[in-house]
């Protein structure tokens, strides 16, 4: 919006034409995400508190966690606003992949706001029914691949050093998995569809201590940002053997916005947390990270990168299978955090921790541009 603002301006003016540039509009993102989180966040603690929408500690949590009774949810809300707000500003909306991002924001907010007042309003802690949650989920991601597919068909570039509908491998410069196999994209489509719904629930479930989820999808975005300006830029792709993608650089500004708008509610959930972000903000953002992941055609790295979503939801599959198959657990509690809760390590210690194994793995993610 205001990019095309200081385009018309810049008729008038040479100097506004600083704004085209693609890492100043990026800070300005960051920066303005960051100030709207900051100042709506007390509004939205005091209003939320008002209304008594309050966070439900489950029979099965830790004991410790009953302290975190009341503590107003659904903050997730002011995550995404900060994100929609600060992309619709400062990136170019004549570009694709930001309404496809933002789509799959708003489908996936709508489905964790809906499972988040039925669980506060009714006393429900079943929440949205499981049909509607899959339908509009599956809606959301399918409607981003089919999306992509349609996109990529019409990107006939010569410049493309891999073909875009590949499944990269990293640390390999020439092997990839052809996804364009199977026609009309079909494989593509299906396996969008698992990236974009598996990070969503990856996120949701990794969302359980004050800070644990929200720092890590900060870092993620982080690392899928520099993916996405190297893949938008003809140059760098080439140097680097990955595919050139020619609407992926203005993901940056929505991964700038995510960085600033999840810092700004770490500010609110540090602990003792003010706000949990709910499943508004979880199941979003785990779709969004997703949705970029495989735009930027880098989905085993944004694996990767997150692997503490992976890990977190992985333990949860282990221990609902050997529940069922053994009568065994395998983890004194699912998810892995509250197993290591149960260990004897504090919030805290288990919050650090998981960031800094975040930060090792994002640098992981990066060194595979050039270790191959």
């Amino acid at each position: 919006m205001l990019l095309w603002l200081f385009e018309q301006l810049a008729g008038y003016h040479s100097s506004f034409q600083v704004v085209r540039y693609l890492t100043l509009r990026s800070l300005l993102s960051v920066l303005t995400a960051l100030g709207i989180g900051l100042f709506l966040g007390p509004v939205m603690i005091r209003k939320l508190r008002a209304l008594k929408y309050g966070q439900a500690v489950s029979s099965f949590a830790p004991e410790n966690h009953a302290a975190k009774m009341g503590t107003p949810t659904m903050g997730g809300v002011l995550i995404l606003l900060s994100i929609g707000i600060s992309t619709l500003l400062w990136a170019d909306l004549r570009n694709p992949y930001v309404w496809i991002v933002l789509g799959v924001m708003v489908i996936f907010g709508a489905v964790g706001w809906a499972d988040d007042w039925i669980k506060i309003r009714y006393k429900d802690n079943a929440g949205l029914p499981a049909r509607k949650k899959f339908f509009w989920t599956s809606v959301g991601s399918l409607g981003a691949g089919i999306g992509l597919y349609l996109i990529a068909m019409q990107q006939g570039n010569p410049v493309v050093t891999a073909n875009m509908l590949d499944l990269l491998i990293p640390f390999f410069k020439n092997i990839s998995i052809p996804l364009s196999v199977i026609p009309f994209g079909l494989a593509f489509i299906a396996f969008t569809y698992l990236v974009i719904n598996g990070a969503s629930n990856a996120v949701n479930l990794t969302d359980g201590l004050d800070g644990l989820a929200i720092m890590p999808i900060v870092l993620v975005s982080a690392g899928l940002g520099v993916f996405a300006y190297l893949a938008g830029d003809v140059r760098f792709a080439n140097y680097l053997h990955i595919p050139y993608i020619r609407y992926a650089s203005e993901l940056v500004v929505i991964c700038a916005a995510m960085i600033g708008a999840g810092l700004a509610f770490l500010w609110y959930n540090a602990h003792p947390a003010q706000i949990f972000m709910g499943d508004v903000g979880a199941l979003a953002l785990g779709a969004m990270l997703g949705t970029i992941a495989v735009m930027v055609r880098q989905e085993i790295v944004f694996a990767i990168m997150g692997g503490v979503f992976v890990m977190e939801a992985i333990s949860v599959f282990l221990q609902i299978g050997s529940l069922r198959m053994r009568q065994k657990r395998v983890f004194l509690m699912a998810p892995l955090h509250h197993h290591y809760e149960k260990q004897g390590w504090k919030e805290t210690q288990v919050v650090i921790r998981f960031w800094i194994i975040t930060i090792i793995l994002v640098v992981v993610g990066l060194m595979t541009l050039k270790l191959r």
